[in-house]
């Protein structure tokens, strides 16, 4: 089998590694040009492991691009894998392989389809997320469901934590995926649309801290955009202070300390950042 890859993110780059891992490799990689998404949450680079692996690197604007088809073509790749990366590939992208596209959403699908899976399944107190394997169809994040992990989570999972477990999920998921492909003996079960939930997309500004609402709501939301997210925060005449870390606490205490109608909010972990357009262009959803 001749395997493709496209991404620009952390969680890709670990699954590419897992691939040569398993013993087998790739023919053919895509990312975005360099100077694109450069504050993209877990954005990375492929040069270096292209040319350890003397692996054909292709950078594009789009994944509906020309070039993406035609490279797709050219390198006759059987399995194409889309993973950690925002655009939706079009039809004539999906019917380029020889045998079809593969992905991974950071959520139990047919639960949390679209955006900010990470931020959202914090921010909605969900007992439990998790990780999809899935061959990729038209339309988001739909297609049958390859395989699952499951990550629980508790009252003080934060994003920092909660990606370090989707990208190991993710690595399982590789490990567990590649002999089937190499056999062609994959096996898909299709997502019950009757139980879909999408979730929509999240921009640096929605994480301000709102001051008049309730102290756990504001410490659920630092948890929930920490890194690698562009993180939580509160604007003053002094400037923007983002907090990274913070905990509820009955009595005012620590350096920074933001207090509420319902308790105080210990700053932990912050840092000034100035209030203007220009500081938050091209920053990650979160």
């Amino acid at each position: 089998m001749r395997f493709g890859f496209v991404t620009c993110v952390q969680l890709g780059l670990s699954c590419m590694e897992a691939i040569y891992a398993s013993g087998e490799k790739l023919v053919l990689a895509l990312t975005l040009e360099d100077n694109l998404a450069v504050r993209k949450s877990g954005r990375i680079y492929l040069d270096d492991f292209a040319a350890r692996h003397d692996l054909p690197l292709v950078k594009i604007r789009h994944i509906d691009d020309a070039a993406t088809v035609s490279a797709i073509r050219a390198h006759t790749v059987d399995w194409l894998f889309i993973i950690g990366w925002s655009q939706i590939a079009a039809p004539a992208v999906l019917q380029a392989p020889r045998k079809g596209v593969l992905g991974m959403h950071p959520t139990l699908l047919p639960t949390g389809r679209g955006r900010a899976a990470i931020p959202w399944a914090i921010l909605k107190r969900l007992p439990e997320t998790g990780v999809s394997l899935f061959q990729l169809a038209p339309g988001v994040d739909t297609g049958p469901i390859i395989a699952q992990r499951r990550i629980p989570l508790t009252s003080d999972t934060d994003a920092t934590h909660l990606y370090a477990e989707v990208n190991a999920a993710h690595v399982s998921l590789i490990r567990e995926v590649m002999p089937l492909l190499t056999a062609d003996t994959l096996p898909g079960q299709p997502q019950d649309a009757t139980k879909a939930t999408v979730w929509p997309e999240r921009r640096p500004e929605d994480g301000r801290i709102r001051m008049s609402g309730s102290v756990h709501e504001a410490e659920c939301l630092i948890r929930a955009v920490t890194h690698p997210y562009p993180g939580a925060f509160v604007d003053s005449p002094a400037g923007r202070t983002v907090i990274w870390k913070a905990r509820v606490v009955a009595q005012p205490q620590g350096k920074l300390c933001l207090h509420f109608h319902d308790g105080y909010l210990e700053c932990l972990d912050y840092e000034p950042a100035p209030v203007t357009s220009s500081s938050r262009a091209g920053a990650p959803s979160g």
